[in-house]
């Protein structure tokens, strides 16, 4: 009887411990019981500023968690640091948030150059660099590159879709293209050239580039009008987009324009530009415009809009750029709290790769969060819109990857 209490006994505390180890908590760095490390470089100065309010609305969504309570009990510590818009910058900034700071991952660093300077470290490194605010396609190559993962439709294929449309929209086009000379600039370019094939490649009948460093677009847009083009794909970030529609019209010249995303801001980019200098341009969303009366009485917004009236008072709720920042941050929000209270870096790729049908706010309706471990394109849905009055009107049916 004794020997066969003591087994019982024994299987019973090995069924213990093994429970209790289930059940363990477990961390690498920037991660404990009481707080979660995330590290993030963004414009705060330099030439792209203008796009440093992501970052402080990042910040203050953050600090509402905080408010409420945390993530799964841990309070979040966001660690914001300004590169500039300076790839070598990044660099130096990155190294000291993962060496010295020890943040658990790299969420939503700003800039095509920017995390094209800090890619490969952070794979080698093994640090998740998810969600990253850049398009381009590169951010999606889970074989290449497990570690980095991006979040809106990828440039490649928003240039795509914008040629297949002027080609089926625009009787005998003769294009202008004005690219931002990186890699940013060339994403778009590269998808563009595929929508048109290669037989209508030719129709692009002047290319010219600027330097993110450009005090002005004026001369390139000199050349562009002196083409005699009657499109104007125009891919720039926010400063040099709103320079060049108000060129354009003291030029006296009228094609038919194509705004990429990234720039297509009512209010850092329409505004400063003169809304009549932008009546008619087309661009892509897959988020809602805050603009848009259609989304006047829309829930999400109305409850978007209470969010920044008290974290965000005084923040121009026209800037699209707020509504990135708050749609992005609930997707990392969500991701966090799938990790329960295993906290590992290998974890949180595992579940940034394990959405299905994740309803974000402020996406446009039909549109999800899509990822598996070989998908690492969270959203690859848009529909065009085009500048009417003060704001963009959509119309055509969501488009997806594929239709480009």
């Amino acid at each position: 009887m004794r020997r066969r209490g003591l087994v019982g006994g024994v299987s019973a505390a090995v069924l213990l411990l093994a429970s209790g180890a289930a059940g363990q908590k477990k961390y690498d760095d920037g991660a404990s019981d009481t707080e979660i490390k995330i590290g993030h470089t963004g414009p705060y100065s330099g030439p792209a500023s203008s796009l440093g309010i992501i970052g402080k609305c990042i910040d203050a969504y953050w600090k509402s968690v905080n408010d409420a309570g945390g993530i799964n009990g841990r309070k979040v510590r966001f660690i914001s640091l300004d590169d500039g818009y300076s790839p070598a910058k990044t660099v130096e900034l990155v190294r000291q948030l993962v060496e010295q700071e020890k943040v658990l991952c790299l969420f939503d660093t700003l800039g095509t150059p920017s995390n094209t300077a800090i890619h490969k470290y952070l794979n080698q490194k093994k640090v998740p660099q998810l969600y990253v605010a850049s398009a381009a396609s590169k951010w999606g190559k889970p074989k290449e590159f497990p570690w980095t993962m991006g979040f809106q439709p990828d440039y490649h294929t928003e240039g795509a879709i914008y040629a297949r449309h002027i080609l089926a929209n625009v009787k005998e086009p003769r294009i202008a293209v004005l690219m931002q000379n990186d890699d940013y600039g060339k994403d778009y370019w590269e998808g563009f050239k595929q929508g048109l094939g290669a037989d209508a490649v030719g129709k692009v009948v002047k290319r010219v580039t600027y330097e993110v460093a450009d005090p002005t677009v004026d001369s390139q847009v000199i050349q562009l009008a002196a083409s005699g083009a009657n499109v104007f794909f125009n891919i720039t970030t926010p400063k040099a987009a709103a320079q060049a529609i108000r060129k354009a019209a003291d030029l006296g010249w009228k094609p038919a324009h194509y705004l990429n995303i990234v720039s297509a801001s009512v209010g850092t980019v329409m505004k400063p530009a003169g809304l009549e200098n932008g009546q008619g341009t087309i661009t892509a969303q897959y988020l809602k415009d805050p603009t848009d009366p259609q989304w006047a009485d829309d829930p999400e917004l109305k409850m978007w809009r209470a969010w920044m009236s008290r974290w965000m008072p005084g923040a121009v709720q026209a800037d699209a750029n707020y509504v990135f920042a708050y749609a992005v941050t609930s997707l990392m929000h969500e991701t966090l709290k799938k990790c329960g209270d295993e906290l590992t870096r290998e974890n949180l790729m595992r579940q940034a790769a394990n959405h299905r049908n994740l309803r974000v706010p402020l996406l446009l309706p039909g549109i999800t969060v899509n990822t598996s471990a070989t998908d690492f394109y969270p959203v690859q849905s848009m529909r065009l819109a085009r500048f009417k009055g003060e704001s963009w009107d959509l119309f055509g049916d969501v488009l997806h990857a594929e239709s480009a």
